[in-house]
């Protein structure tokens, strides 16, 4: 029998994955006005803090235009956060990718958000597997498929 989308048990699921989503907003921004920078400076941060990256792919993973990425990176690299550097494999390609300083920056924004990394420490590691599980087949990103 099939689900419906209106019933009391998706309603809760629904509204409680917009709690977890705002409170991580939230908590993600607060962090990121610690060091003086914007959610959306802070999450280009991060993602250039785990590897280098052309413009095209950061819009991609953050789901916006690459004009917008271009504006956030040129802050950055004002702040000495990101440079920009030829890709190795096709010089005609630009990456940015993060500084030393802004690794670290990236590392202390990391070790800042307690709000996830909490709640998830209580669940067991089948627990933690499932939910990522899950999110994935809700993103239609499992690997499985």
């Amino acid at each position: 029998m099939a689900t419906s989308r209106t019933d009391p048990l998706t309603l809760d699921v629904i509204e409680l994955i917009g709690d977890v989503v705002a409170r991580y907003h939230e908590e993600y921004d607060r962090a990121a006005a610690a060091h003086a920078l914007t959610g959306a400076q802070a999450r280009v941060l991060g993602l250039l803090s785990l590897e280098p990256m052309p413009m095209r792919r950061i819009a991609r993973r953050l789901k916006c235009e690459p004009s917008n990425v271009t504006g956030i990176v040129d802050r950055l690299e004002l702040r000495g956060l990101v440079e920009r550097r030829p890709d190795p494999a096709d010089r005609r390609v630009k990456l940015a990718a993060a500084t030393d300083e802004g690794v670290r920056t990236a590392r202390q924004l990391r070790d800042a958000l307690d709000f996830a990394r909490e709640p998830l420490a209580e669940l067991t590691e089948a627990e933690r597997t499932l939910l990522r599980d899950l999110l994935r087949r809700m993103l239609g990103t499992d690997p499985d498929v």
